[in-house]
């Protein structure tokens, strides 16, 4: 792979997974009420940021409504309100919200991706959903040759991170807060900026900001 460009055009077009093929096509036919004026992206999500970053955010995968609808991991759903939220409090967003592709939204220094790239029903890939998708992140850190921090929101980007970086052994547990150092990264672990861990307040805002003020210490120290 010789560019993020080249990587972003084999993404889009990708159909390892039938069974997300069908859901991400389902959805986007469809779609929700609220916005059924609105044509869906409907297809796999490439990462997108800063080429030159010393961080990335990993997530899980895109969202039904959310990123499958706008083309762009993140945006247009109540995940991303938070986390892009906390990017530009860190000051790494120029703004503190990203609604569409077109939105105006740059990273610095940044590069969020997902480890599967389609939207998966009830947001549970499977696990050989996860493994075809993997090999997209391995060509991204290699392409984004300045990274040194990996942020794992979740147990399921932390799994991911270690089987694209290991293997190792005995297999560090996630937790928020957690830190391991493999392959040349740091893998700092944060509970997903989901519904579930905001509206319950077992993920906080200052929780959320404390994890990108380490992560910029570490790429940085």
């Amino acid at each position: 792979m010789s560019s993020l460009a080249e990587l972003d055009r084999q993404v889009v077009t990708c159909r390892r997974c039938p069974r997300l093929v069908a859901w991400r096509e389902e959805v986007a036919r469809v779609r929700r009420a609220s916005f059924a004026d609105q044509e869906y992206w409907g297809r796999p999500l490439p990462g997108f940021g800063d080429p030159n970053a010393h961080l990335v955010v990993l997530g899980l995968a895109p969202a039904a409504h959310g990123g499958n609808r706008t083309g762009r991991i993140f945006t247009g759903d109540r995940s991303g309100d938070w986390l892009f939220a906390a990017l530009w409090r860190a000051g790494y967003a120029n703004q503190p919200e990203s609604v569409s592709r077109d939105d105006g939204l740059t990273l610095t220094d940044c590069y969020v991706t997902a480890s599967v790239r389609c939207a998966p029903p009830a947001n549970r890939p499977l696990p050989s959903e996860r493994d075809n998708c993997l090999p997209y992140f391995v060509a991204e850190l290699k392409l984004l040759g300045r990274v040194r921090v990996i942020v794992c929101l979740g147990g399921f980007a932390w799994e991911a991170a270690l089987r694209v970086l290991g293997p190792v052994r005995p297999r560090p547990k996630f937790a928020h807060g957690a830190l391991f150092e493999l392959g040349g990264y740091t893998l700092l672990g944060c509970y997903h900026v989901s519904q579930q861990n905001t509206f319950t307040g077992r993920l906080t805002e200052q929780m959320l900001d404390d994890v990108f003020t380490r992560a910029r210490e570490l790429s940085h120290g």
